[in-house]
């Protein structure tokens, strides 16, 4: 994944996988904030033997911030080029 830019106006869709099935949630917004941030992964050994991950932070249409963990399957479309 390409780090996205603060501003642009995004849509991320996210997979999670269970046993009985995917569940995959789709969220739209502009982009306040992407940063990398470590989980609370002990196994993962990487820096500070945690998992680093990028967080991102979006305002989405009705002014509600959500902060969305990004992994493999997270796919994000830019949603206007001009930012």
């Amino acid at each position: 994944m390409h780090k996205p830019k603060v501003d642009q106006h995004v849509r991320i869709q996210q997979v999670i996988h269970t046993r009985d099935g995917d569940w995959t949630t789709t969220t739209e917004g502009k982009i306040v904030a992407v940063e990398p941030r470590p989980t609370g992964s002990w196994f993962a050994h990487g820096k500070d033997d945690k998992l680093w991950l990028y967080r991102i932070r979006l305002q989405k249409e009705d002014g509600e911030l959500v902060e969305l963990n990004t992994d493999r399957d997270t796919r994000i479309s830019i949603l206007d080029a001009s930012a």
